[in-house]
């Protein structure tokens, strides 16, 4: 086995040979240099040397950029020196390698936990949804396969939905036995691990020499007891596990556990035996990858192979049909199709976006403009009402005995010119040459022109007020695909996020965690109270894995509330193996009401 260079104590960093992600990206630096190899030789080779500089640099941040793990679960290690050394950021190698270990576990047991959820909801499906999984779900080769079947089974009078859903049952529940036992025994690794871990948190925070000597102690002691679970369960054929060259044998390489003290001890051996930490790992992870290769969901490819399918085929009939309408086949339909498509377009846009804007902006804008319009046009309707008022009060005055008052209503005074008219009315010929008929006509004829100029006043106040209401219904169109644009990007855009994103969904999600915490310890509490220490090792393993998940779920938005300090010391004590459940089990009742980041609702 080859060793990587000595690398400093102090230094918290893994080393670069047990880096698990430098086999991917390293593979264009050795095309890039046997590329470059087999060139001849240049005399100005200045444009190599700057494409390999280039390269170098793109596969070093992509490096830093794949060494950034999102932050998960942290470690039961508590005490002043651990946290001292985590604010330092000073912490020894032991922390880094116990968190890639949790890490890999962790990730693992998400994989499973995907094709869990997968397999068990076409477990609960009814029977035509498995009978259309076992048809349209596996992919062309199974539907081929399941239509002759069926066609075999009509020849011979039998049933092919009863073969179907016997098969479905057979499929699911064995991949369910599969992932479902898997997933107990890296819980149990995943609880051993922080077992061990808070037994011996005193050695971890020591000197980074006395911390690698503890996490070896550590791990020779959990990873020989996941190796004898795993090759029992694959001995024992109490799972179908598959049998290969590379992965049908489960060893792992036992850590030296030389004293820090000894003569013996030395940075090369503490290396090597990092270097033996990360090979564990990647033996670990290829095994359960291959175990499970052919048990996990299948991919969206496998399962929707149909919908794909018919869509590839519309799409080559649609292609065909607007090739034939093109000008490569002699056609101009194609250019007059978009030529209209543009006219609609540009028509769309300036009868329901550019014209219902310019207006609303005219009439926000040119307020101040039209207000001495308006004010005109007021003083000429009471330079109208005056000249009535006097032309009332005179007319009254001559006519009448009695004298009106200045102070006189409108009304009064054309009550008076009304009787007036009437009394002049009865003799019309006679009294339009040498009465008052004539001047109460034109007294009319001026109410009737106050009358008009007040409807149109407010007639005009009325259409300007309602210029930005008729625009904002003419803009209406446009605003409504501008929303369904902005629901659609925001769907896209929170899909992935699950629990983690924001809304009622991923609070309802993350509540279904903290249910699900709960859920587990009481059935950790069971297996211990009925002394089923191995069931209970893989319930708490399975709790730990929960915590994780509502741990990253939360993080973000519990610091956006300012509850992330309090919250993180709760979900630590969760994690503790040495708290008591009924404790444990109070502290998630202060998780579920104490928290808004936590509660359902906003509410």
């Amino acid at each position: 086995m080859a060793t990587s260079p000595p690398r400093s104590p102090n230094s918290g960093d893994r080393p670069e040979t047990a880096d698990l992600a430098l086999a991917a990206p390293a593979q264009p630096t050795r095309i890039w240099n046997s590329l470059v190899a087999r060139l001849p030789t240049l005399p100005n080779s200045l444009l190599l040397v700057a494409a390999s500089d280039l390269l170098r640099r793109l596969l070093a941040v992509r490096r830093r950029r794949r060494r950034r793990r999102r932050p998960s679960l942290p470690l039961p290690i508590y005490d002043d020196a651990a946290s001292s050394a985590r604010v330092s950021g000073e912490m020894p190698k032991a922390f880094a390698i116990l968190e890639d270990i949790v890490q890999h576990t962790l990730s693992d047991l998400h994989s499973i936990q995907k094709s869990l959820l997968y397999w068990k909801s076409k477990a609960e499906g009814t029977n035509s949804h498995k009978m259309y999984f076992m048809m349209f779900e596996r992919g062309p080769r199974a539907f081929l396969e399941a239509t002759c079947q069926t066609l075999t089974r009509l020849r011979s009078n039998g049933s092919p939905s009863e073969y179907l859903l016997g098969s479905a049952s057979d499929i699911v529940s064995v991949k369910l036995a599969v992932l479902t036992n898997m997933q107990h025994r890296l819980a149990a690794f995943l609880a051993e691990v922080y077992s061990e871990v808070d037994k011996c948190r005193e050695g971890l925070t020591e000197s980074s020499d006395k911390s690698l000597h503890t996490l070896f102690v550590i791990l020779n002691t959990v990873f020989p007891k996941l190796e004898v679970s795993l090759t029992n369960a694959s001995e024992g054929q109490t799972l179908p596990f598959t049998h290969d060259e590379n992965s049908s044998q489960l060893i792992f390489e036992r850590l030296p556990e030389v004293d820090v003290e000894s003569p013996q001890w030395s940075e090369a051996l503490a290396t090597d035996a990092i270097s033996l930490i990360y090979e564990n790992l990647q033996k670990l992870d290829s095994f359960v990858s291959s175990q499970l290769s052919s048990h996990k969901k299948p991919r969206n490819m496998t399962i929707y192979w149909l919908p794909y399918t018919c869509g590839a085929i519309g799409l080559s009939a649609c292609s065909l049909w607007l090739l034939r309408h093109s000008s490569l086949m002699g056609s101009s339909d194609m250019d007059n199709w978009i030529q209209d498509a543009k006219e609609s377009v540009a028509g769309f846009w300036d009868e329901h976006v550019e014209r219902p804007i310019i207006s609303i902006r005219d009439e926000l804008f040119e307020t101040f403009k039209r207000t001495d319009k308006r004010v005109m046009e007021r003083e000429e309707v009471q330079l109208t009402e005056e000249s009535l008022h006097r032309m009332l009060i005179t007319f009254c005055e001559q006519t009448s005995k009695e004298k009106p008052a200045q102070d006189a209503s409108l009304q009064e005074l054309l009550e008076i010119v009304m009787k007036r008219y009437e009394k002049e009315s009865m003799h019309p010929i006679q009294n339009l040459f040498s009465g008052e008929l004539a001047r109460a006509m034109l007294i009319q004829v001026q109410k009737l022109k106050l009358d008009l100029q007040e409807a149109m006043l407010e007639l005009d106040q009325i259409l300007k007020a309602n210029e930005i209401n008729f625009a904002i219904l003419a803009a209406l169109p446009a605003f409504g695909l501008l929303l369904l644009l902005l629901f659609l990007v925001r769907a896209w855009a929170m899909h992935d996020q699950g629990a983690e994103g924001r809304g009622r969904i991923a609070r309802h999600q993350r509540w279904q965690l903290l249910i699900e915490v709960e859920r587990r310890l009481k059935e950790f509490k069971k297996c211990m109270i009925n002394e089923m220490d191995e069931e209970a090792s893989c319930k708490f393993g399975l709790t730990l894995y929960t915590l994780d998940r509502l741990y990253k779920a939360v993080e973000v938005h519990a610091k956006e509330t300012g509850e992330w300090s309090s919250l993180r010391d709760d979900m630590f004590n969760l994690a503790k193996p040495n708290v008591g459940v009924a404790d444990k089990l109070d502290v998630l009742k202060g998780l579920k009401w104490n928290y808004a980041c936590l509660r359902p609702s906003l509410s």
